[in-house]
């Protein structure tokens, strides 16, 4: 089951609807709505069997209907006919476009109808009414392409559509070949640039028994356009069957003329979405659910379900019957009271989806015509559920009013407000009714739907009731959004909230069931334990502010408290963040399982009070914002801001010579929590000390053979920084202040600095012994230059080892590169960088005061650091990545025929072999000295790359070999390291298929 959907804000289309689950199919509130169901769970319009609400309920609804249409924006008139030439997008196919056009869209937007047809099916006079229902409907042959960065939709002629035909029997007599069959093809991506965005599948099982899948591209259709296409095939089948002229209605608009009829009311529009915008003003997305992964992915869903009794689904149906509501409203009540009880805040916002087909001559328009809507609404004061239905009523109802107002319009006016402080988006949470989906009915045969289920979700979390037979309640969750167990607790409790309001609505939310949820473990503890290195993790509740977190970590490379605390402001809303992870032996427990606080350092009340330089907090605080607050006086209350939260942290950072960035001030708010804050620090950098013979205070020309290391907290420094400690190498690291706490954990020295300050720079490499420079701005050659200048100014003694790039070697003539070898033109930009800071460090060690230096020019890093991660989503490579995400055809070259070298490729190296690598070149004896080597772990095929990728991503790319691919993909070259070859043999997990998988997933 696919439920909602999960489209835009400022990154374009990242995290709101599109449509997903439409209403109910019949009146909200007194408003007709005509929206369905799509993904694969088509519906069909009911006569609602619900007897008369009373007599007070019906007055006060058709008020409240008077009310609504004089408050409805006029309709306009109809638009004239289309003109010639592309037309614009919608708003919600722009959307839409945006998520494909990021690499974010793949099979999440693919809409299959699959049905099991028993009978003398015709498969030509099927073909027949498959191209004739493209020429009747326009939207179903038009292609989205764009002009500059703006999108457009341009039909294209029509043309038969191919019916593919496949057997599909029983293989080897063990099992139906047909489920993988028909998710393949449903899973299969669109190429909306090219189309068609509508595909058509029969599979064979026998002579008079067939499955027909469509898999059309939602841009093109929503739940009301299914019904249409629905009885339009019925009858083109059978017209061509029969040998005559079909007998249809008239159809509605066609879909172009509806968008730009929708475009030419933008500024209408864009001034009806203020109001809206405000109207959501100061709301904020459910803390229940974690923030996601960024950037493209999967979104794979699970679903939960619990069976409903018909009785139920009955009560619940009088119950608004009695209040002059719809089933859909008493569900969403339902979901507002249950999401209050789980989240312990009585203000939430909710999404579900409405249709755009009030105007009757819309009503056989097939398109994309839906769009969000927010349902705001606040449960203060624990309301009877009577009362709750009222108040979702009555907010759905305002919705409603307003359901021609694009979405998107409101997340632009929303701005920043659009998304919570860790980038879960305001509608992350969605709640519908939906019904069994209806079968494609063909004359002459039986139809049974096939129900296809791609396994994505497009919304974070999302509450359906499913009105049919056998009723049910459902929770499907995104799984990067939410764990199991708590979405197992949701549907439970939600299914008894259900059931009793059905029999009892005059009960206060805190009497009805939803107790169970309470039990559930806090999140943070679901995301320690997600980390494979962390054996145990425990969090307890503080009085006084934010709870505490306590793990058992494992491995030679086991992360510190700090480390993971930084972690889980990926996964946790703020207000869920620890104030700390402290790292213990063992987690003392009780009897019960629970924690045993008395034995867990901080834990008891006093222990908290007396962590931390409380005192110096305070003063700091008292300085910046005028008055000193009490231990738990919060930043935000006092006046404080981000600009603040900065000077605080320096401040405090200078006093504690501790590291603090304006972000750990922003999240924890309060002294005492930055106060616990800066102490868990401080014991950290102290077990640090101990463990590498560190002593406080001690300088660097003490401690015999200091290496500086920029670049620290980068994806190579990182691999660097953990060689050197392990090889017992005292590190001076120089770091941004704002990432002083991420190497201090390794108890290096820290140099706070930049390569933009060049006296920062000076002042770092004065008495080290060593210097392995690793870091570059990559795009501020500039910038780069006069770094390397300020550091070969300092620079007394010792080696200098510079990680160069092998883009300093141009476009060689040859294919074997030796190291050092010559130049080949052209070179990129961020090459010749490189030769020129090389120059400069070569020219310094000509001085007879200086050490030797060594450039070592390495190639594609690759290694499970999260910049490293990210290597795979730009570039070239990106590229790749980006087309196997979304299951198009990955483009790469092909031989070329005129005698050039035949293989391209990457030349690549592990971060770890790499870290060796430095590591020698500033140890005894140095295997380079003086000399440009090249560090290369191996070299793999564009074509080996590809098909690994596609594996590892379960995608259907093809691999499409081109001779006008990327011409950056035109490398044959061989780098040869052999200077450093014993450094950078492969350890067991350094083989590139490894490393590739560690850094896709």
């Amino acid at each position: 089951m696919n439920a909602t959907e999960h489209p835009a804000d400022g990154q374009p289309a990242d995290g709101y609807p599109i449509d997903g689950y439409p209403i109910d199919g019949q009146p909200v509130d007194g408003q007709p709505v005509d929206g369905q169901p799509v993904d694969g769970q088509a519906t069909t319009p009911r006569t609602d069997t619900t007897p008369s609400p009373a007599p007070q309920a019906a007055a006060d609804q058709a008020d409240l209907l008077r009310r609504a249409r004089r408050n409805r924006p006029a309709a306009g008139p109809r638009p004239a006919a289309p003109e010639d030439g592309p037309a614009p997008l919608s708003h919600a196919q722009q959307r839409m476009w945006l998520m494909e056009h990021l690499g974010q869209g793949g099979a999440l937007y693919n809409v299959p109808l699959a049905t099991r047809l028993r009978g003398p099916l015709d498969p030509a006079a099927l073909a027949t009414a498959l191209t004739g229902l493209t020429e009747r409907h326009a939207v179903l042959r038009t292609r989205y392409g764009s002009h500059g960065d703006q999108p457009h939709q341009q039909t294209d002629p029509v043309t038969p559509v191919p019916l593919r035909t496949v057997d599909a029997t029983w293989e080897d007599g063990a099992g139906n070949n047909a489920p993988a069959l028909l998710a393949a093809e449903a899973a299969r991506p669109f190429d909306l640039a090219a189309g068609p965005v509508l595909r058509a599948l029969l599979l064979r099982h026998g002579p008079q028994d067939h499955t027909l899948l469509l898999t059309i591209h939602h841009i093109a259709v929503d739940g009301g356009s299914l019904p249409v296409l629905a009885a339009d095939l019925a009858a083109l089948y059978a017209a061509a069957r029969d040998g005559h002229a079909p007998r249809l209605p008239q159809p509605g608009p066609s879909y172009a003329e509806y968008a730009r009829g929708e475009r030419a009311r933008d500024a209408e529009l864009t001034a009806a979405a203020d109001a809206r915008a405000a109207r959501l003003a100061g709301a904020r997305p459910l803390p229940l659910l974690r923030p996601v992964p960024a950037g493209a992915r999967e979104r794979r869903a699970a679903l939960h379900t619990a069976p409903l009794t018909p009785a139920t689904v009955e009560g619940l149906r009088r119950l608004g019957a009695r209040h002059g509501a719809t089933l859909f409203a008493v569900v969403l009540a339902a979901a507002f009271a249950t999401l209050a009880t789980a989240a312990g805040r009585t203000d939430l916002t909710l999404g579900c989806a409405s249709g755009q087909r009030l105007r009757p001559e819309l009503r056989r328009t097939v398109g994309l015509g839906v769009n969000t809507l927010a349902v705001r609404t606040d449960l203060a004061g624990d309301p009877t559920f009577t009362d709750t239905l009222g108040l979702v009523r009555a907010a759905l109802l305002d919705a409603q009013q307003h359901h021609e107002v694009p979405f998107d319009l409101v997340v632009e006016r929303l701005g920043s407000a659009a998304r919570g402080a860790d980038g879960t988006p305001l509608l992350s949470v969605s709640c519908d009714l939906v019904h069994p989906a209806e079968p494609l009915t063909l004359p002459g045969l039986t139809s049974e739907n096939v129900e296809l289920d791609l396994g994505l979700a497009k919304f974070g979390l999302a509450l359906l009731v499913e009105d049919g037979p056998q009723p049910r309640c459902l929770v499907q969750h995104d799984r990067d959004a939410l764990d199991e167990a708590t979405a197992g607790r949701l549907l439970d409790a939600f299914a008894r909230l259900l059931g009793a309001v059905a029999e009892d609505a005059d009960r206060p939310l805190s009497a009805l069931p939803g107790a169970l949820l309470a039990a559930a473990p806090h999140p943070a503890v679901s995301a320690l334990t997600a980390d494979p290195r962390v054996v145990d993790a425990a969090v307890v509740e503080a009085a006084d502010g934010p709870p505490l977190a306590y793990a058992v970590v494992r491995g030679p490379v086991a992360p510190t408290g700090s480390e993971l605390r930084a972690a889980l402001r990926r996964h946790l809303a703020p207000g869920r963040l620890p104030r700390a992870v402290t790292l213990v032996d063992a987690l003392p427990r009780l009897p019960d399982g629970t924690p045993d606080r008395g034995r867990l350092p901080g834990a008891t009340p006093a222990a908290a009070d007396a962590r931390g330089p409380l005192d110096t907090v305070r003063t700091a605080f008292g300085e910046l914002l005028g008055t000193t607050p009490g231990a738990d006086g919060d930043f935000f209350a006092l006046g404080g801001h981000s600009l603040v939260a900065v000077q605080l942290a320096e401040r405090l950072r200078t006093r504690t010579g501790l590291p603090l960035t304006g972000l750990d001030v922003l999240e924890q708010r309060t002294p005492r929590a930055l106060a616990a804050l800066l102490a868990t620090r401080e014991d950290e950098r102290r077990a640090a000390r101990a463990r590498t013979g560190a002593r406080p205070g001690a300088s660097a020309r003490s401690r015999a053979g200091t290496v500086l290391l920029t670049g620290a907290t980068g994806g190579v420094g990182a691999a660097v920084l953990q060689e050197l400690m392990a090889q017992g190498r005292p590190v001076r690291a120089l770091v941004r202040p704002e990432s002083a706490h991420l190497p201090a954990l390794h108890g290096a020295e820290l140099a706070e600095g930049d390569l933009a300050d060049p006296d920062s720079l000076r002042r770092a490499v004065e008495g080290v012994d060593a210097v392995i420079h690793a870091a570059c701005t990559f795009t501020e050659h500039v910038v780069d230059l006069a770094a390397m200048r300020a550091l070969v100014e300092g620079w007394r003694g010792g080696p200098f080892v510079f990680v160069s790039s092998i883009d300093a070697y141009g476009r060689p003539a040859g294919t074997d590169v030796a190291e050092g070898g010559p130049t080949g033109e052209p070179v990129s930009p961020y090459g010749q960088a490189k030769l020129d800071c090389e120059r400069i460090l070569f020219e310094a060690a000509s001085a007879p005061d200086r050490g030797p230096a060594t450039v070592v020019r390495a190639p594609i890093v690759w290694g499970p650091h999260q910049r490293l991660r990210d290597q795979l989503r730009w570039g070239s490579t990106g590229a790749l990545y980006q087309a196997a995400l979304a299951g198009r055809p990955i483009t790469l070259p092909t031989p070329a025929p005129d005698g050039r070298p035949g293989w391209y490729g990457a030349s690549w190296v592990h971060a770890a072999a790499l870290a060796r690598a430095l590591a020698a070149c500033v140890g005894e004896p140095n295997p380079a000295a003086g000399r440009i080597v090249n560090a290369v772990s191996g070299h793999v095929s564009w074509t080996d790359f590809g098909t690994e990728l596609v594996r590892l991503l379960g995608s259907a790319s093809p691999l499409d070999l081109r001779p006008d691919a990327d011409p950056e993909l035109r490398r044959p070259w061989h780098y040869c390291a052999e200077a450093l070859s014993a450094a950078l043999t492969p350890e067991p997990g350094e083989d590139w298929r490894s490393v590739l998988a560690a850094m896709v997933g």
